[in-house]
């Protein structure tokens, strides 16, 4: 492969990627607790969370408008559909206002006004959530973060940064590097998506095999909850034992508990020199899985491993001509960004030659680097020019990766579904990109059943149905797979005490 011909190219820029598809799955398969979308036997519109869609009156409207500074209040439903949905397919709610909140006060006021009316509200970053959480909800609000753009503070001296939710994850990492530091967590779209949305999905990334997830990087939270009460938790300390740890129930908890308003993260030091990266071919999935293992095994610490598969390879091929060998089954790029990068990457290299791959590209250059790691950063791009895609994100016990590829395959083949694989490998995180007919308003009934076995394969393994994507609405129905009564019981236990109105996201995450 001439991988030096590639030009880096971000998957994800504002207006270059179409919105990919997830949805309601059918009845026939599986147990299927009531969700949005279905509620006794009616079909009903996936953003209203189950509930009957609240109208208040024009009067009650204004009483919002005039809690807050002017052009914060957007009602025309032209415009208000704009913000209504996400990056999966679901039908929106047709919300009845977006309150495009500035500062802490904009939100306090919103959520005020909410509760006195006990009106839904949807919290809302850049929308390129992939699980409908960020969906609309009919009669209610759609309270958009993106404006609350503040790095407040940047502690050099205390490696740490308090972020405001509307920032984009990309500057905030840029920040911290002028001062020799980094932030981690790396999501594919971090060049548009936001700290808030990270925050509310612990979000992952091509770097997570290494500096872990969001909630790794998190020390603190300032939190509005439902009431308009703030909320502090954690703090600017890299250690902080007193009570229960609320920074990180709030990660993770998709807006269903609390509208996160700032977070102070650990930054981290930026690597001294470039990063040194390989790109491994191999003749089949099996062997590329058992060489993240190796790689794992040998010490090496990889602060990126990532696999694509055939399909994924070829679509990557087909749109840029990245010379791909007929006998290519699978890639594994690796990278390592600590002090004897270089060595480290001369060593996975020779872990990936002894586990069977024909040929490894080994960088020399930045410029090296960033054409291989543009092979994986244009792998959803390519798939999503394939036709329409249901993204998926099992993560499963790195040991089980070689199985459940395999399951994958065969799930593809039994049910003549078109499924193109990626993975952050180092820790397990599989995405699954289910191809069907760009003209189909959901995935048609088989591309559901293959879903469903994949699944259920990964969870037979001890793995879990989201490594980073969340909950949201997209996968409430194979929940009790995984969690199960008690777990069931507690997560609504925890939601009465923060939100006893169930204002707050309805019908998403638990």
């Amino acid at each position: 492969m001439f991988l030096w011909k590639i030009s880096p190219f971000p998957e994800e820029r504002p207006g270059n990627r179409p919105p990919c598809p997830a949805g309601r799955p059918p009845r026939p398969f599986g147990p299927a607790p009531p969700v949005a979308g279905d509620r006794d036997g009616r079909k009903v519109r996936a953003g209203t969370g189950g509930r009957r869609p609240y109208s208040p009156s024009v009067a009650v409207i204004s009483d919002l408008v005039t809690a807050l500074p002017p052009g914060r209040v957007l009602t025309d439903p032209d415009v208000t559909a704009s913000y209504a949905r996400d990056r999966t397919f679901l039908e929106p709610g047709r919300p009845l206002a977006v309150v495009l909140a500035e500062s802490r006060d904009d939100v306090v006021a919103a959520l005020r006004w909410a509760t006195g009316g006990r009106v839904p509200v949807v919290p809302r970053g850049a929308g390129t959530g992939l699980a409908g959480g960020a969906t609309a909800v009919d009669g209610g609000i759609v309270l958009a973060l993106h404006r609350m753009t503040a790095i407040r503070d940047l502690s050099p001296a205390d490696e740490i940064a308090v972020a405001e939710p509307g920032v984009i994850t990309a500057d905030l990492d840029r920040a911290a590097r002028e001062h020799g530091l980094m932030y981690a967590p790396d999501p594919s779209s971090y060049e548009i998506s936001t700290i808030g949305g990270n925050l509310a999905t612990n979000a992952g990334g091509l770097r997570c095999v290494k500096y872990g997830v969001t909630r790794d990087s998190v020390l603190g939270l300032e939190v509005v909850l439902a009431d308009g009460r703030i909320l502090t938790t954690g703090g600017r300390t890299m250690k902080g034992v007193t009570g229960y740890d609320l920074t990180g129930l709030f990660v993770g908890s998709e807006g269903t508990l609390g509208v996160i308003t700032a977070a102070t993260v650990r930054l981290h030091r930026a690597p001294a020199a470039h990063p040194a990266t390989i790109a491994a071919e191999f003749t089949s999935l099996r062997d590329a899985a058992a060489a993240v293992a190796a790689i794992v095994a040998a010490g090496c610490r990889p602060s990126l491993l990532e696999m694509l598969d055939r399909t994924t390879l070829k679509a990557v091929d087909d749109w840029r001509n990245i010379g791909l060998e007929d006998s290519t089954r699978a890639m594994l790029i690796a990278q390592s960004d600590a002090a004897d990068g270089p060595a480290t990457a001369e060593r996975m290299a020779r872990v990936c030659t002894e586990n069977g791959s024909p040929f490894v590209a080994v960088s020399s250059s930045p410029r090296e680097t960033e054409e291989l790691i543009g092979v994986r950063r244009m792998a959803y791009q390519a798939m999503e020019r394939l036709g329409a895609c249901l993204v998926e994100d099992v993560c499963v016990p790195r040991s089980a990766l070689p199985r459940v590829i395999e399951e994958i395959e065969a799930v593809a083949a039994r049910h003549g579904v078109l499924i193109a694989t990626v993975a952050h490998a180092g820790d397990g995180n599989l995405h699954p990109v289910f191809v069907f007919d760009r003209g189909l308003t959901e995935p048609p009934p088989h591309v559901w059943a293959a879903a469903d076995e994949v699944f259920r394969a990964a969870l037979e393994v001890g793995g879990t149905l989201t490594g980073e994507h969340g909950v949201g609405l997209l996968k409430r129905r194979w929940l009790p797979l995984e969690t199960g009564p008690v777990v069931e019981e507690i997560h609504h236990g925890i939601k009465r005490v923060f939100d006893p109105l169930g204002i707050l996201n309805p019908g998403k995450a638990i």
